[in-house]
């Protein structure tokens, strides 16, 4: 099926983690991991804090390389990109932020502005263009963010809480631009805590508690029925031990 970009979103690699576990000095973070994720979905990643949610999007984005066990994608390595909770932003202003991105993606100079002003745009930053990155607000940063990962054209876009600190404005404008991304053919993994974004976001929900995989189901089933007892004292809102 062909998307908006283009794209083919069945030619998507799947993401495969086998045995894949994460040790801090001695200390096991995340257990053995055994996991594939297909297709263009929507997963949400959850589970209480400390869970090892944030280890688990960078085993998966390439940043960390697992203790034990391996982490691949089957065929090809997919274009990738990674928003994080708190924005990596140069000291520069939102257009040379941008601008930069471009020039490190070998796009050419005469086209880098232009490209940048029209993501600048689409994520409602016209006007910030040249404001330092770094003072706007939490919000904006994240909108920035997104607007350079969108100028890269990922296949694959991992989302590490990213609108854990922000106020409801901009979360919905977060979350406005996740759709927008997944619409346009892109694979979301989204970490997040909170139980009514991923139910407004999710395709399929991956759960952890204590550095292990409890469940992974479709959305509806494991808001409705989830399997585990874990699951369902999250839902609950439950303290989860």
């Amino acid at each position: 099926m062909n998307d908006l970009s283009g794209r083919l979103t069945a030619e998507i690699p799947s993401l495969v983690l086998e045995g894949a576990s994460f040790l801090h000095r001695g200390q096991v973070l995340l257990s053995p991991l055994d996991l594939r994720l297909t297709g263009c979905c929507r997963t949400l990643v959850m589970g209480p804090n400390g869970a090892g949610k944030s280890l688990l999007m960078r085993l998966a984005h390439g940043l960390l390389t697992p203790s034990k066990g391996r982490v691949h994608w089957e065929g090809r390595t997919p274009r990738q990109a990674m928003v994080f909770q708190r924005p990596v932003l140069l000291r520069r202003s939102a257009l040379a932020n941008l601008s930069y991105a471009l020039a490190v993606n070998g796009t050419p100079r005469r086209l880098r502005k232009p490209r940048a002003r029209e993501a600048l745009e689409r994520f409602g930053l016209a006007t910030l263009e040249k404001r330092p990155a770094r003072v706007l607000s939490g919000g904006e940063q994240q909108r920035l963010a997104l607007a350079r990962a969108w100028l890269l054209d990922p296949e694959v876009l991992f989302l590490d809480e990213p609108t854990s600190a922000l106020d409801p404005a901009a979360i919905k404008a977060v979350e406005d631009a996740v759709q927008e991304f997944h619409q346009r053919g892109t694979r979301i993994v989204m970490s997040s805590h909170d139980l009514h974004q991923a139910r407004r976001l999710a395709d399929d929900v991956l759960f952890l508690c204590r550095g292990k995989v409890i469940e992974h189901a479709p959305a509806e089933t494991f808001f409705t029925a989830p399997a585990s007892s874990q699951a369902r004292a999250f839902i609950r809102g439950d303290l989860v031990l």
